[in-house]
């Protein structure tokens, strides 16, 4: 098949980004790697993406802490919510209590497209079917749309959590954003003693023995002794929702 000359230039120019933002973000890591968390996201929210930088939240079982430095240091930073239709009510709450706790006012509830879930999905069962799918329908696709016109976005993901998680840098480049990790050296008793230090309140489901928390159906308790997320997805291999691979 013959590629055309602007196909090839479009192409140079894609891979001319790409490469761009993986050499931004690798210098970023470099820098920040071994910074506080409290540093790394006041650079990158004030400095490096002003006005073009997003924290997603799962307003989880980790997340007051992450919610809370944000808010310190620009309230007004937008924190983008999967509302999968999918999350326990304590979450829906919790989401509630959190972002009017600390001020948050630019909490951004973002759903599927009710075509394409009714197209895919129509009986609400497709996690059962393919988890794999479900999760693109619900928090991939959507997330995708809703990162559009921001030039970062704030996870809160940890080097604790293990599997792919474990050389987690600050900063990474993926697809058209960086992904800020402002807390990926954080340990869990960092996380609890930030909390206590705070007075943070705690998710609910917590003390039920979940320590971390997404959609009902695909979230689980977690024995002691187990893996912080062994309780996402149980059983299969599945691992991740898909969203850090946008």
């Amino acid at each position: 098949m013959t590629i055309s000359v602007a196909a090839r230039a479009a192409h140079n120019i894609a891979s001319d980004e790409r490469d761009a933002l993986d050499v931004r973000a690798r210098r970023l890591a470099m820098r920040f790697n071994d910074c506080e968390a409290r540093e790394i996201l006041e650079h990158a929210i004030k400095t490096e993406f002003p006005q073009q930088i997003a924290l997603v939240s799962s307003f989880g079982a980790e997340s007051a802490a992450l919610l809370h430095l944000v808010a310190e240091i620009d309230p007004a930073t937008p924190v983008i919510f999967l509302e999968t239709g999918k999350h326990f009510a304590q979450t829906i709450s919790y989401r509630k209590k959190m972002a009017d706790r600390f001020g948050l006012s630019d909490v951004r509830d973002i759903r599927p497209s009710a075509e394409t879930t009714v197209m895919n999905d129509p009986d609400g069962d497709l996690w059962k079917r393919d988890a794999d799918a479900c999760c693109t329908l619900r928090k991939v696709e959507p997330l995708s749309g809703a990162l559009a016109g921001f030039d970062a976005w704030i996870t809160g993901r940890k080097q604790f959590h293990g599997g792919g998680r474990l050389q987690l840098p600050a900063f990474e480049a993926a697809a058209a954003h960086i992904k800020v990790n402002p807390l990926t050296r954080w340990s869990k008793d960092d996380i609890a003693a930030y909390a206590e230090a705070q007075d943070l309140p705690a998710h609910p489901l917590v003390a039920q023995g979940y320590p971390s928390i997404g959609c009902w159906p695909c979230t689980h308790p977690v024995a002691a002794g187990e893996d912080v997320r062994a309780g996402r997805w149980r059983g299969a291999a599945k691992t991740e929702c898909g969203i850090h691979g946008i």
